[in-house]
């Protein structure tokens, strides 16, 4: 357990500002996000948003991170500006579609001097909204020809697909695991992978621990978002708080399949206002605890008879005596 990575969303730390900094007026800078993340027991690193998080020196922010006794776990990709409301990857303007390529180039640039060893890529901007607007072929090379470029411009740097079925565009042009899958067997890059978001795949309608085994059997699970919700949209609730059961199965299955990179909770307490330091040392704390339930199950041959005859009674009862032990 000592060797384990826990990152978070900087972003989280704006929430509830006026109990940290009182005399603060407006929004509290990146530094300062920083400095805040840093009083969260247990964590151990951060995830950047690049360029929206870019708003020092690289040196100076480097600088900060190391002095409050963290370290950068990845670089998180953001195409937030009005020209890319329609597509970054997938612009129908060549000249946007380039600026977002060499954008995305200049993150991975930007992550390496953090001594960042991936970068996600959330393409939330690459979809459509109605019928009769896409060109499906077209738009679908366009998105993987350019996740292809970007795998190749950096090899020594793991390059992670996040998929999500939608918002901020109608549907998502990476909807699912399955879409993903192809996307990383046509692109054919080594150091290409998924990101499963564990609120984006319910809002998939997918199963958690299925989504983590059909990437591990296909491609790499390269980064893990932690998180919770109603599969409605994207909650970002905390870690096992809608969902227990399935996240137990999840970490389970990961920790079959030898994941060794960092829990992340993209969680979202400034939603409804709620202290992000005690919000994250409760991720932190609940991920320990099921991850020590893990070790119980992990090796346990009730359970693994059980499942080899797909025995859901007995499984359900095992499982009961290790999550519910009083």
């Amino acid at each position: 357990m000592s060797e384990l990575k826990f990152a978070t969303r900087l972003n989280s730390f704006a929430s509830g500002a006026y109990l940290y900094w009182p005399e603060l007026k407006g929004k509290p800078s990146v530094l300062q996000m920083i400095e805040r993340a840093a009083t969260v027991k247990g964590l151990t690193h951060l995830d950047l948003n690049y360029p929206q998080h870019m708003t020092d020196d690289v040196k100076t922010m480097r600088q900060k991170i190391e002095e409050v006794g963290l370290a950068v776990n990845g670089m998180q990709m953001r195409w937030d500006a009005p020209e890319f409301k329609i597509g970054a990857f997938t612009n129908p303007d060549p000249k946007i579609r380039r600026q977002a390529i060499e954008l995305t180039k200049r993150g991975i640039d930007a992550g390496r001097e953090f001594g960042a060893s991936i970068m996600t890529l959330w393409m939330g901007q690459d979809g459509f909204d109605y019928c009769f607007q896409a060109d499906y072929k077209k738009m679908w090379e366009d998105a993987v020809s350019a996740v292809r470029e970007v795998a190749e411009y950096a090899p020594d740097i793991d390059v992670s697909i996040e998929y999500k079925p939608n918002e901020p565009r109608a549907y998502s042009i990476f909807p699912n695991a399955t879409t993903c899958l192809l996307a990383v067997e046509e692109a054919g890059c080594k150091n290409l992978g998924i990101t499963l978001d564990f609120a984006h795949v319910l809002f998939a309608n997918e199963v958690p621990a299925f989504a983590a085994a059909m990437v591990a059997r296909r491609s790499r699970l390269l980064g893990l978002d932690l998180n919770d919700g109603w599969g409605k949209r994207d909650d970002g609730l905390m870690v096992g708080s809608v969902n227990p059961r399935a996240t137990l199965e999840f970490l389970l299955q990961m920790k079959r399949d030898g994941y060794k990179g960092a829990y992340y909770f993209d969680t979202f307490p400034d939603a409804s206002g709620l202290d992000p330091v005690r919000e994250a040392e409760t991720n932190i704390a609940t991920v320990i605890r099921l991850l020590k339930l893990c070790e119980k199950l992990e090796n346990n041959p009730a359970l693994n008879e059980a499942i080899s005859r797909q025995d859901a009674v007995a499984s359900q009862q095992i499982v009961n005596d290790v999550m519910l032990a009083q």
